[in-house]
């Protein structure tokens, strides 16, 4: 069983699909990671752009092999130009590609956003971002985009931090 975590001001423990004001890295749907200091960041970005609730980390198991059996998935194993494609066409809202039940890869954090955006704007070419994102420490982030995705998900406890 796979342990992932979810950052934010409230206890989750019953994800849901609700739509993002914003384009996001892997379009619309439940953001997790492995990685349990990034789910703390997580929490101090959500509380700081909400400006309400506490900081609190939902942990879930997930059999990653039954997911992946039953789920439509794409697993980007690095920030490579494919994963750049599918985060740059998410985060504009112009992807219109296969629909997929679970997608997996490196997280964009603040930093990474940044050399992003630079990108998108046409300040860096596609080399330079590529060698710009290679030299950055990229946690995962796993992102259940449908319900039977989040049917995986098995809650075990919430932590306030």
């Amino acid at each position: 069983m796979l342990k992932l975590y979810h950052g934010s001001n409230i206890k989750v423990e019953t994800p849901e699909l609700i739509e993002s004001l914003r384009g996001l890295d892997f379009g619309k749907g439940f953001y997790t990671t492995s990685n349990y200091e990034q789910a703390v960041r997580f929490t101090e970005n959500v509380v700081r752009r909400k400006r309400a609730g506490e900081r609190i980390i939902s942990v879930y198991e997930v059999d990653e092999v039954a997911l992946f059996y039953e789920c439509s998935v794409i697993k980007f194993e690095q920030a490579d130009e494919k994963w750049l494609d599918f985060v740059v066409k998410n985060r504009t809202l112009s992807y219109h590609g296969i629909a997929y039940d679970v997608v997996v890869g490196p997280v964009a954090n603040d930093t990474v956003f940044n050399v992003i955006d630079l990108y998108i704007d046409g300040v860096l070419d596609r080399e330079e971002t590529i060698k710009r994102l290679k030299v950055r420490e990229l946690f995962d982030q796993w992102t259940f985009c449908t319900e039977q995705a989040i049917s995986f998900l098995k809650f075990i406890k919430a932590e306030k931090l």
